[in-house]
């Protein structure tokens, strides 16, 4: 293609010496994103210099963007601090009965499994978790675990330890038919694999913002269908009512919330030295792309999956997976030396279950995966 996006690694404040494979933890950080930080500490150390309308135009501006970026506008968009804050609110606002089940996957990342599981033991209601046989989809898994008794489908687009695939059209069909609720947690996704909340119909999508969004730490989003925005949020503050840009009245004490899903928004959102930079993050992510993103992370984890299969290296999601996560079995005994030869040739991934999860982002170079190949065979 043309237009193919190759490595970004300019952009990136990666030194060369280090070959970094744990997007999927903590991104690496764009030069755009540390110099708006920058920017947004030296504005916030001189409070002097920021106006009312300040405390609203980032925020609007960056509830914008994610809008976008799922395929809607911002009026269904909250910004919250974390997957747990939007789950949470998830939770308050799904009902749950007696002998209702949530359905989750086995291994699923902890914070929706203890959410749920709080939810789910005053209602009277029990956790579903689906687990797969052996050369099933995790798709096939839960359209088979979905029936009447399931009232919350909460699953992610893919699995946080080896990419496996969740086919979320399909899910959100069979939803839909059961009656059910649909909460996904697109953390490990949004960024790379395109998402339209227009044609999947969720009732909720969270996702962080230090991820794949390349965003900073603290700044997490909450998408929220048009029928759960009237419901009741998670804190009382002042900056979530209507009027509240006119200083001069917040001791009216206006009971009417902003429209949309503002309602829903964490206290102190504005966060002056952050939201600059998530707005940053966004607008190149925006700018490159998520199916350009994918394509490029998708040749770089199938060069590295068929070569370090050569090696005897097994490769725990194979197809159906996202294309940007790689779930590695090394032999019995060995993930731990592994794991430190990688640290030690400046290599990083994760341990995460019984994976070594490669993770790599625009920044990589043929070089980096060069790295990882040669340090891993070696270590075997």
């Amino acid at each position: 293609m043309a237009d193919a996006l190759g490595s970004q690694r300019d952009l990136f404040d990666v030194p060369e010496d280090v070959a970094y494979f744990n997007a999927a933890s903590l991104s690496p950080m764009l030069h755009a994103v540390r110099e708006a930080g920058e920017a947004a500490l030296l504005r916030r150390s001189r409070p002097w210099t920021i106006r009312e309308p300040d405390w609203f135009t980032d925020v609007e501006r960056l509830r914008s963007l994610f809008g976008r970026l799922v395929g809607t506008d911002a009026e269904g968009v909250a910004l919250v601090p974390a997957t747990s804050y939007g789950l949470a609110v998830a939770a308050a606002n799904l009902p749950l009965g007696p002998d209702d089940q949530v359905l989750v996957l086995a291994d699923e990342y902890p914070s929706g499994i203890h959410t749920w599981r709080r939810a789910a033991g005053p209602a009277g209601a029990a956790i579903r978790t689906v687990t797969r046989e052996a050369g099933q989809s995790w798709t096939d898994a839960i359209l088979t675990a979905i029936d009447e008794r399931v009232a919350i489908v909460s699953v992610p687009n893919v699995h946080w330890t080896d990419g496996g695939l969740v086919e979320l059209d399909r899910v959100a069909a069979r939803t839909r038919e059961a009656s059910a609720r649909l909460v996904v947690d697109v953390s490990q996704s949004l960024g790379v694999m395109p998402l339209d909340v227009t044609e999947l119909r969720p009732d909720v999508v969270v996702s962080v913002g230090y991820k794949w969004l390349l965003g900073p730490f603290g700044r997490g989003y909450l998408w929220v269908a048009p029928e759960h925005r009237d419901g009741r949020p998670l804190e009382e503050n002042w900056i979530l009512r209507a009027g509240a840009q006119d200083f001069s009245r917040l001791v009216d004490y206006g009971e009417d919330y902003l429209p949309g899903a503002r309602r829903f928004d964490q206290g102190a959102r504005t966060l002056f030295e952050l939201t600059p930079m998530a707005v940053a993050a966004l607008e190149q992510v925006l700018a490159w792309g998520p199916p350009r993103i994918a394509a490029a992370l998708a040749g770089i984890t199938a060069g590295l999956a068929t070569r370090v299969a050569a090696a005897g290296v097994g490769v725990i999601a194979t197809e159906p997976r996202g294309p940007h996560l790689l779930g590695l079995r090394v032999p019995g005994g060995s993930a731990d030396r592994v794991a430190a030869a990688l640290r030690e040739a400046n290599c990083f991934v994760a341990r995460r279950g019984e994976a070594l999860r490669v993770a790599p982002h625009v920044h990589v170079t043929p070089a980096d995966v060069d790295r990882l190949v040669t340090t891993l065979v070696a270590a075997l």
